[in-house]
């Protein structure tokens, strides 16, 4: 890994924007492909309905969610070669603490910013992702091009004000692709009892996820529910619907109606 961060560092502005392309696109291509896979394993077990057919409009926002994921990584790449981002090379005990203090912090930062993209102020654009209350690993992607810039935002101001380790980020990257995949797969890939195991009942999972995407007034976290237990915004009953399909809400169904043109 060093080796590979080292080569980074020297390279052009152009063939390091070549190389974190095709990582980005890469990454797509593991949900995607991922997503399937799992879906077609789990076709038994859907917390949603099946979705949709794929309309145009999905594909549209994901590749544009690709390139602006690319561009924050480009610029990422220009802040930590100017010393703006200080990027750690240790691998002990203390990098390892990375994951875990990322994971809370990106968790509770996203689980805010979340909500306030719910208030009708900031909705109509949200909204958007909302649109596709029948996920799709691919609906990962489908975001404004706003909303995805404002989470790019949160992460580069994250690395910029402490030193993280490569290895730290690497590691929390990695679990946010996966979450994020988990979240929009629309079958629960996890058994029955994972929801009555004290520390694992915490985590994100996409029963937990499913239930926001049909009833938008709960479950704002990611990674865990820790800060949806702790404010109130679970969705009742989660534990005892954990692994079923879910419906869509009456409260939500009449608050998009109110905010769709």
């Amino acid at each position: 890994m060093n080796a590979f961060f080292e080569w980074m560092y020297t390279r052009s502005p152009l063939a390091a924007a070549g190389v974190l392309l095709v990582e980005n696109v890469v990454l797509f291509a593991i949900t995607l492909v991922v997503g399937y896979v799992a879906s077609a394993w789990f076709a038994r077990r859907h917390v949603t309905p099946p979705p949709d057919p794929l309309d145009r409009r999905e594909v549209v926002f994901a590749t544009t969610t690709v390139i602006l994921n690319w561009l924050v990584t480009c610029v990422g790449w220009i802040l930590w070669r100017r010393g703006v981002i200080v990027i750690r090379r240790d691998t002990g005990w203390y990098a390892w603490l990375d994951v875990v203090v990322l994971l809370l912090v990106m968790d509770f930062a996203m689980y805010v910013l979340h909500r306030v993209v719910h208030l009708p102020w900031f909705y109509a654009i949200h909204q958007l992702h909302h649109r596709y209350d029948r996920p799709r690993a691919l609906d990962l992607y489908v975001l404004h091009p706003l909303e995805n810039l404002a989470f790019g935002a949160l992460w580069l101001f994250v690395v910029v004000v402490h030193p993280w380790s490569i290895l730290g980020m690497s590691v929390y990257l990695a679990i946010n692709l996966g979450s994020g995949t988990l979240g929009h797969l629309g079958v629960e890939p996890f058994p029955a009892w994972w929801s009555r195991v004290p520390l694992l009942r915490q985590l994100g999972t996409s029963t937990f996820h499913a239930q926001h995407h049909r009833d938008i007034q709960h479950n704002f976290g990611f990674y865990t529910l820790l800060w949806d237990r702790l404010f109130g915004t679970l969705t009742q009953g989660y534990d005892d619907n954990f692994g079923r399909e879910i419906a869509r809400t009456e409260l939500s169904d009449k608050h998009e109606a109110m905010l769709s043109p």
